[in-house]
C-alpha cells in the first residue's frame, strides 16, 4: 500500500484524513483510488492536483511508478494571479 498525504481542502474531502493508504503502481492509479474511496473528491482530481513522489514534483505524469516506500504528496492547485 501507498500512503498518500493530503492537503488544504483535499482532505476535508476524505472525511477530515492528511494520510490515506491505497493500492496503486503509478500516481494514476493513486488517483484513481482516492476517487473511488472519496466520490466527493473525484472533481477536485479532475479539475487538477499538484503531485509530488519523493520530492519531485510530477508535472504530467500519471505513469509515474510509486511503491509502498513512496513519499506521495497530493495538493490542490493553486489558482490565480
Amino acid at each position: 500500500m501507498v500512503t498518500v498525504q493530503l492537503f488544504s481542502s483535499l482532505s476535508a474531502l476524505a472525511d477530515g484524513q492528511r494520510e490515506i493508504k491505497v493500492e496503486a503502481k503509478t500516481v494514476g492509479d493513486v488517483l484513481v483510488a482516492l476517487a473511488r474511496a472519496y466520490p466527493g473528491m473525484a472533481e477536485k482530481l479532475d479539475g487538477g492536483v499538484s503531485v509530488a513522489v519523493d520530492g519531485r514534483v510530477i508535472a504530467s505524469g500519471l505513469t509515474e511508478p510509486v511503491n509502498e516506500l513512496s513519499e506521495v504528496v497530493i495538493l490542490e492547485r493553486l489558482k490565480g494571479g
